[in-house]
């Protein structure tokens, strides 16, 4: 397995976790809307910490974009709701 190919199963992984994760706190839907949710939430929440020099002060990179783009997730769906 090449390192972009384990680099892209490991980004759709943390995108589907994430997106699971605001399922659970927002309501959501099927294992597709989680997916779509958490990678683009995994965008939004990366620009929203950095923006607002949010650190987490965790040393494990892994949780801490798991998080991230959980609070991104939540933040795309609640807008996405608010649209609709």
């Amino acid at each position: 397995m090449s390192m972009g190919t384990q680099s892209l199963l490991i980004f759709l992984l943390i995108g589907l976790v994430a997106g699971f994760l605001a399922s659970l706190i927002v309501g959501g839907g099927g294992l597709i809307r989680c997916l779509l949710s958490g990678i683009i939430g995994a965008f939004v929440g990366g620009f929203l910490f950095n923006a607002l020099g949010i650190s987490l002060g965790i040393e494990n990179a892994l949780v801490v974009q798991i998080i991230h783009a959980t609070v991104g997730a939540i933040v795309v769906v609640l807008i996405a709701r608010a649209i609709a």
